[in-house]
């Protein structure tokens, strides 16, 4: 249940006719039916008071994070990366040029203590994703992670891989059924984030 907090217990046939209203036999809009469809008749008669289009909305946000967090892994195995790595790569390339960076600051944009970080660091150095080195006018004490050559087509072969399951996945929607959805989705991360 997407946890819409207590229900009113006074709407028993609500169901019934919020489904018929929803997409009765067929799904929403007469669309083939998916999961969710089936975990809201799942669940309509135990719950009178089930919203089923909120119900729809929240399953199927659901079902398409696993989706993606499935597809991501999948792509990192396949490039030998795992997912902890890669975000070390992307905090260096989402830096912009040169793509180097201090331990602290990139322990801080991915949320790791040093000790987590340092511990990342070390199979990528040593697989060649990345290089640290001293400061330039400092002491071995101040120390940069740099994104190399390699580190840097690592990155974008993962990148790519990633991105062209994401696209595959979007093409069922038309370029003005994406712009609808990004605006949509867009209100909701806004309204999550308050």
């Amino acid at each position: 249940m997407s946890g819409a907090g207590v229900p009113p217990a006074t709407k028993p046939m609500a169901w019934r006719r919020e489904r018929v209203a929803v997409g009765g036999d067929e799904g929403i809009g007469g669309h083939e039916r998916d999961s969710a469809d089936r975990h809201i008749d799942a669940w309509g008669d135990e719950l009178p008071w089930l919203d089923p289009v909120q119900e729809a909305i929240i399953v199927r946000l659901a079902v398409l994070g696993r989706h993606l967090t499935q597809a991501r892994r999948a792509a990192l195995a396949g490039g030998g990366l795992e997912h902890g790595q890669f975000k070390i790569l992307l905090a260096l390339r989402r830096g912009g040029s040169p793509y180097v960076a201090s331990p602290s600051e990139l322990a801080d944009r991915l949320g790791l203590t040093r000790g987590a970080l340092s511990a990342r660091l070390g199979p990528l150095e040593r697989a060649g994703l990345i290089e640290r080195d001293a400061e330039p006018g400092h002491d071995r004490r101040r120390v940069r992670v740099r994104l190399t050559a390699a580190g840097d087509a690592a990155f974008e072969r993962h990148a790519v891989t990633e991105n062209q399951g994401e696209a595959a996945l979007l093409a069922t929607l038309d370029p003005d059924e994406r712009r609808t959805l990004a605006d949509l989705l867009r209100k909701l991360v806004i309204e999550a984030s308050r």
